[in-house]
Protein backbone atom coordinates (compact mmCIF):
# COMPACT_ATOMS: atom_id res chain seq x y z
CA UNK A 1 0.00 0.00 0.00
CA UNK A 2 1.27 3.50 -0.86
CA UNK A 3 1.40 5.49 2.36
CA UNK A 4 2.73 8.68 0.82
CA UNK A 5 0.75 11.83 1.79
CA UNK A 6 -1.86 13.02 -0.65
CA UNK A 7 -0.47 16.27 -2.13
CA UNK A 8 -4.01 17.65 -2.22
CA UNK A 9 -4.45 17.16 1.53
CA UNK A 10 -1.99 18.52 4.06
CA UNK A 11 -3.21 16.26 6.87
CA UNK A 12 -4.53 19.03 9.10
CA UNK A 13 -7.81 17.36 10.05
CA UNK A 14 -8.35 17.54 13.79
CA UNK A 15 -5.29 19.71 14.37
CA UNK A 16 -5.25 23.14 16.01
CA UNK A 17 -4.07 25.95 13.75
CA UNK A 18 -3.66 29.60 14.74
CA UNK A 19 -3.33 32.24 12.03
CA UNK A 20 -2.12 35.53 13.46
CA UNK A 21 -3.24 38.25 11.07
CA UNK A 22 -5.69 35.88 9.45
CA UNK A 23 -8.61 38.28 9.15
CA UNK A 24 -7.79 39.38 5.60
CA UNK A 25 -5.63 38.79 2.55
CA UNK A 26 -3.18 35.89 2.57
CA UNK A 27 -3.93 34.99 6.18
CA UNK A 28 -7.65 34.68 5.54
CA UNK A 29 -7.03 32.41 2.54
CA UNK A 30 -4.77 30.19 4.67
CA UNK A 31 -7.32 30.05 7.49
CA UNK A 32 -10.10 29.10 5.07
CA UNK A 33 -8.01 26.34 3.51
CA UNK A 34 -7.05 24.91 6.92
CA UNK A 35 -10.70 24.94 7.98
CA UNK A 36 -11.72 23.10 4.79
CA UNK A 37 -9.23 20.38 5.71
CA UNK A 38 -10.91 19.95 9.08
CA UNK A 39 -8.49 21.85 11.31
CA UNK A 40 -9.65 23.69 14.40
CA UNK A 41 -8.78 27.22 13.31
CA UNK A 42 -8.16 30.38 15.32
CA UNK A 43 -7.77 33.73 13.59
CA UNK A 44 -6.75 37.17 14.85
CA UNK A 45 -7.31 40.62 13.40
CA UNK A 46 -6.68 44.12 14.64
CA UNK A 47 -10.24 45.45 14.90
CA UNK A 48 -13.81 44.32 15.42
CA UNK A 49 -14.56 45.32 11.83
CA UNK A 50 -11.83 43.06 10.45
CA UNK A 51 -12.67 40.06 12.62
CA UNK A 52 -16.39 40.44 11.89
CA UNK A 53 -15.62 40.36 8.16
CA UNK A 54 -13.44 37.29 8.72
CA UNK A 55 -16.21 35.52 10.65
CA UNK A 56 -18.58 36.13 7.77
CA UNK A 57 -16.04 35.01 5.16
CA UNK A 58 -15.17 31.86 7.10
CA UNK A 59 -18.80 31.01 7.79
CA UNK A 60 -18.28 30.09 11.41
CA UNK A 61 -15.45 27.63 10.69
CA UNK A 62 -12.92 29.55 12.81
CA UNK A 63 -12.76 31.28 16.17
CA UNK A 64 -11.76 34.92 15.88
CA UNK A 65 -10.15 37.40 18.24
CA UNK A 66 -8.72 40.91 18.26
CA UNK A 67 -4.98 41.15 18.87
CA UNK A 68 -2.38 43.90 18.49
CA UNK A 69 0.87 41.96 18.35
CA UNK A 70 2.86 45.06 19.30
CA UNK A 71 1.36 44.69 22.79
CA UNK A 72 3.35 41.89 24.43
CA UNK A 73 0.95 41.74 27.39
CA UNK A 74 -2.04 41.26 25.10
CA UNK A 75 -0.08 38.63 23.19
CA UNK A 76 0.74 36.75 26.39
CA UNK A 77 -2.91 36.83 27.47
CA UNK A 78 -4.17 35.56 24.10
CA UNK A 79 -1.58 32.79 23.77
CA UNK A 80 -2.16 31.54 27.33
CA UNK A 81 -5.49 30.05 26.20
CA UNK A 82 -3.69 27.50 23.99
CA UNK A 83 -2.63 24.32 25.74
CA UNK A 84 -1.47 22.47 22.62
CA UNK A 85 -0.88 23.89 19.15
CA UNK A 86 -0.02 22.09 15.93
CA UNK A 87 0.55 25.07 13.63
CA UNK A 88 1.25 28.75 14.27
CA UNK A 89 1.17 30.94 11.16
CA UNK A 90 2.43 34.49 11.69
CA UNK A 91 0.78 36.38 8.86
CA UNK A 92 0.29 39.83 10.44
CA UNK A 93 2.08 42.59 8.58
CA UNK A 94 1.98 46.25 7.67
CA UNK A 95 4.03 48.65 5.62
CA UNK A 96 4.10 52.43 5.35
CA UNK A 97 5.56 53.29 1.92
CA UNK A 98 7.79 56.37 1.76
CA UNK A 99 7.14 57.16 5.45
CA UNK A 100 9.22 54.62 7.32
CA UNK A 101 12.07 56.93 8.28
CA UNK A 102 9.59 58.82 10.41
CA UNK A 103 10.33 57.51 13.93
CA UNK A 104 6.73 56.57 14.68
CA UNK A 105 6.30 54.76 11.38
CA UNK A 106 9.64 53.01 11.84
CA UNK A 107 8.59 51.82 15.30
CA UNK A 108 5.30 50.47 13.93
CA UNK A 109 6.96 48.73 10.97
CA UNK A 110 9.52 46.99 13.19
CA UNK A 111 6.97 46.36 15.93
CA UNK A 112 4.40 44.68 13.70
CA UNK A 113 6.67 42.86 11.27
CA UNK A 114 9.40 41.61 13.61
CA UNK A 115 9.02 42.27 17.33
CA UNK A 116 5.37 41.20 17.36
CA UNK A 117 6.25 37.96 15.61
CA UNK A 118 8.86 37.32 18.28
CA UNK A 119 6.35 38.05 21.05
CA UNK A 120 3.86 35.58 19.58
CA UNK A 121 6.44 32.84 19.06
CA UNK A 122 7.73 33.23 22.60
CA UNK A 123 4.26 33.23 24.17
CA UNK A 124 3.13 30.22 22.10
CA UNK A 125 6.21 28.14 22.92
CA UNK A 126 4.59 26.02 25.68
CA UNK A 127 1.63 25.13 23.44
CA UNK A 128 3.90 24.42 20.48
CA UNK A 129 6.08 22.17 22.63
CA UNK A 130 3.01 20.30 23.88
CA UNK A 131 1.77 19.79 20.32
CA UNK A 132 5.20 19.27 18.73
CA UNK A 133 4.00 22.03 16.47
CA UNK A 134 5.18 23.91 13.43
CA UNK A 135 5.68 27.65 13.00
CA UNK A 136 5.46 29.46 9.67
CA UNK A 137 6.59 33.07 9.78
CA UNK A 138 6.13 35.48 6.90
CA UNK A 139 9.08 37.17 5.31
CA UNK A 140 9.07 38.99 1.99
CA UNK A 141 11.12 39.56 -1.12
CA UNK A 142 12.56 42.41 0.94
CA UNK A 143 14.00 39.81 3.28
CA UNK A 144 16.62 39.52 0.52
CA UNK A 145 16.33 42.79 -1.41
CA UNK A 146 16.64 46.37 -0.19
CA UNK A 147 13.60 48.63 -0.48
CA UNK A 148 13.83 52.35 -1.15
CA UNK A 149 10.17 52.84 -0.28
CA UNK A 150 10.02 50.57 2.79
CA UNK A 151 13.39 50.53 4.60
CA UNK A 152 12.02 49.62 8.05
CA UNK A 153 9.70 46.95 6.65
CA UNK A 154 12.65 45.52 4.72
CA UNK A 155 14.83 45.51 7.84
CA UNK A 156 12.09 43.73 9.79
CA UNK A 157 11.57 41.12 7.09
CA UNK A 158 15.31 40.49 6.94
CA UNK A 159 15.11 39.92 10.67
CA UNK A 160 12.37 37.34 10.14
CA UNK A 161 14.84 35.13 8.24
CA UNK A 162 17.30 35.19 11.15
CA UNK A 163 14.58 34.79 13.78
CA UNK A 164 13.30 31.76 11.89
CA UNK A 165 16.75 30.17 11.68
CA UNK A 166 17.49 30.88 15.33
CA UNK A 167 14.20 29.50 16.65
CA UNK A 168 14.61 26.43 14.45
CA UNK A 169 17.95 25.72 16.14
CA UNK A 170 16.64 26.55 19.61
CA UNK A 171 13.40 24.56 19.42
CA UNK A 172 14.40 21.63 17.23
CA UNK A 173 15.13 19.42 20.26
CA UNK A 174 11.54 20.03 21.40
CA UNK A 175 10.18 18.72 18.11
CA UNK A 176 9.12 22.19 16.96
CA UNK A 177 9.83 23.12 13.35
CA UNK A 178 10.18 26.79 12.38
CA UNK A 179 10.12 27.91 8.76
CA UNK A 180 9.13 31.00 6.80
CA UNK A 181 7.46 31.92 3.54
CA UNK A 182 8.73 34.86 1.49
CA UNK A 183 5.89 35.78 -0.87
CA UNK A 184 6.52 37.52 -4.13
CA UNK A 185 4.29 40.34 -5.30
CA UNK A 186 0.77 39.29 -4.33
CA UNK A 187 -2.41 41.16 -5.21
CA UNK A 188 -3.68 42.21 -1.77
CA UNK A 189 -4.98 45.39 -0.21
CA UNK A 190 -1.49 46.17 1.13
CA UNK A 191 0.07 46.09 -2.35
CA UNK A 192 -2.78 47.86 -4.16
CA UNK A 193 -0.73 51.03 -4.62
CA UNK A 194 1.58 48.97 -6.86
CA UNK A 195 -0.74 46.64 -8.78
CA UNK A 196 -3.22 49.41 -9.52
CA UNK A 197 -0.42 51.43 -11.11
CA UNK A 198 -0.14 50.02 -14.63
CA UNK A 199 3.53 50.93 -15.03
CA UNK A 200 4.63 49.47 -11.68
CA UNK A 201 2.48 46.38 -12.12
CA UNK A 202 3.92 45.65 -15.56
CA UNK A 203 7.50 46.16 -14.41
CA UNK A 204 6.97 43.44 -11.79
CA UNK A 205 5.40 41.11 -14.36
CA UNK A 206 8.33 41.71 -16.73
CA UNK A 207 10.85 40.67 -14.06
CA UNK A 208 8.90 37.59 -12.93
CA UNK A 209 9.75 34.48 -15.00
CA UNK A 210 6.25 33.05 -14.50
CA UNK A 211 4.89 36.27 -15.97
CA UNK A 212 2.24 37.41 -13.50
CA UNK A 213 1.49 38.68 -10.02
CA UNK A 214 0.70 36.07 -7.38
CA UNK A 215 -2.82 35.46 -6.14
CA UNK A 216 -3.38 34.82 -2.44
CA UNK A 217 -4.14 31.17 -3.21
CA UNK A 218 -0.61 30.76 -4.60
CA UNK A 219 0.73 31.22 -1.07
CA UNK A 220 -1.69 28.82 0.65
CA UNK A 221 -0.32 25.48 -0.54
CA UNK A 222 3.34 26.13 0.33
CA UNK A 223 2.34 27.47 3.76
CA UNK A 224 0.19 24.47 4.65
CA UNK A 225 2.87 22.13 3.31
CA UNK A 226 5.36 23.56 5.80
CA UNK A 227 2.80 22.96 8.57
CA UNK A 228 2.19 19.38 7.52
CA UNK A 229 3.77 16.02 8.27
CA UNK A 230 4.98 15.96 4.67
CA UNK A 231 7.55 18.59 5.76
CA UNK A 232 8.48 16.86 9.02
CA UNK A 233 12.23 17.07 8.26
CA UNK A 234 12.17 20.70 7.05
CA UNK A 235 13.15 23.44 9.49
CA UNK A 236 14.97 26.77 9.41
CA UNK A 237 14.05 27.41 5.78
CA UNK A 238 12.73 30.62 4.23
CA UNK A 239 10.92 29.55 1.07
CA UNK A 240 10.41 32.20 -1.64
CA UNK A 241 7.05 31.84 -3.37
CA UNK A 242 7.68 34.49 -5.95
CA UNK A 243 7.27 33.11 -9.47
CA UNK A 244 11.04 33.33 -9.88
CA UNK A 245 11.34 37.07 -9.16
CA UNK A 246 14.54 36.60 -7.12
CA UNK A 247 16.24 34.76 -9.99
CA UNK A 248 16.79 37.93 -11.98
Amino acid sequence: MDNKPNPQNQGLSGKTVCVIGGASGIGLAIAAAAAREGARVFVTGTSETSVAAAREALGGTAQTGILDIRDRHAVASYCAHFKSLHALINCAGASFPHRELDPAMMADAIGINLLGVGYVCSAMYPALKAGRGSVVNFGSLTSFLGSASNPAYSAAKGGIVQLTKSLARMWGPDGIRVNAIAPGYVQTKMTAFRWKDEQQAQAIIDRTPLGRWAKVDDIVGPTLFLCSDAAEFVTGVTLPVDGGFLLT
